[in-house]
């Protein structure tokens, strides 16, 4: 084989690992975008309210008195 059959086939199996890159960050780029960056539309139905946040409060920190 002579060395410009090499130089090609070395450049073509470059071009085979930068797709593999693009297609390993595509799907990263993907991975992320699925994820919810917050809590709106997390309720079913209805809209997060100062009482639900209340209550939410109360539910997870004990009065002192409790203690």
């Amino acid at each position: 084989m002579d060395s410009d059959s090499k130089n090609v086939l070395r450049k073509i199996g470059n071009l085979q690992k930068e797709l593999e890159y693009i297609k390993r960050d595509l799907m990263h780029i993907e991975e992320k975008s699925e994820k919810k960056p917050s809590l709106f539309g997390s309720v079913s139905g209805e809209d997060i309210t100062d009482e639900m946040i209340e209550k939410a409060k109360k539910d997870l920190f004990r009065e002192t008195e409790d203690i």
